[in-house]
């Protein structure tokens, strides 16, 4: 098992990769932190990740929230004694063209998708500049690398999420912290539900392998970049995509 013993915080982990995540995690011996803003839907997930193995601890977390985070990171060592990697994979859609976005809706999505990264990635460095190790792993996206219709804010958290990996891969690799940040292209998780058949057909035609990405390809990725087998993977992006823009 690639993640024995290791102790992983997953945001967002109530729903689609985040719960493939948890799950690849704990069969490959990892301890882990299931937190999501949804208190019932992160109970309900945590149980069926501890019924695949190991220690499981969920926690009702508002990434948007400093104090939120901070208790996290406390609730994590209170239980587990240290943080070898974190998962920062909370985020959200509020889609339009730049003509119709309005200011909430770009806040929103920044302060989810951006801030809420800045706020979970600084909360647990000292962990793991004290242990002298530690993973974090960032969930990009192929819309950060090359756009998408009625994607601004998206697309921008996506794409600065990218800058962070490049950035804390320089100031944290020499204490042993790597940094990494993923970029899945169209995966078949809730956060499509929303998009008109039609259009989801579109999506998939771009696909040279003809089809939506499956959550735990997802997350088999994340779960190899937690290991030590990735121990020389640090401040890049990885797209996991298909192919889509071959």
């Amino acid at each position: 098992m690639k993640l024995k013993d290791k102790v992983a915080i997953i945001t967002g982990a109530a729903s689609g990769i985040g719960l493939a995540t948890a799950k690849v995690f704990a069969a490959e011996g990892a301890r882990v932190v299931l937190a999501d803003i949804d208190a019932d839907r992160t109970e309900t997930a945590r149980a069926a990740v501890a019924q695949i193995g190991g220690d499981t601890l969920g926690l009702r977390v508002d990434v948007t929230d400093r104090e939120s985070v901070d208790a996290m990171v406390a609730a994590t060592l209170a239980r587990f004694g240290r943080i070898d990697c974190l998962v920062n994979n909370a985020g959200i859609t509020k889609d339009a063209r730049l003509v119709k976005m309005t200011e909430q809706q770009f806040d929103t999505v920044i302060s989810v998708n951006l801030k809420g990264v800045f706020h979970c990635s600084q909360a647990v460095v000292p962990t793991m500049l004290e242990q002298e190790s530690g993973v974090i792993l960032i969930a990009s996206s192929v819309v950060g690398l090359y756009g998408n219709f009625g994607q601004t804010n998206y697309a921008a958290t996506k794409a600065g999420v990218i800058g962070f990996a490049k950035t804390w891969g320089r100031e944290l690799g020499p204490k042993g912290i790597r940094t990494v940040a993923v970029c899945p292209g169209f995966v078949a998780t809730p956060i499509l539900d929303t998009i008109p058949p039609a259009v989801m057909q579109k999506m998939v035609d771009k696909v040279p392998m003809g089809r939506l990405g499956r959550p735990e390809e997802i997350a088999r990725v994340y779960a190899f970049l937690a290991s030590d087998e990735a121990s020389y993977i640090n401040g890049t992006t990885i797209e996991v995509s298909g192919g889509i823009m071959m």
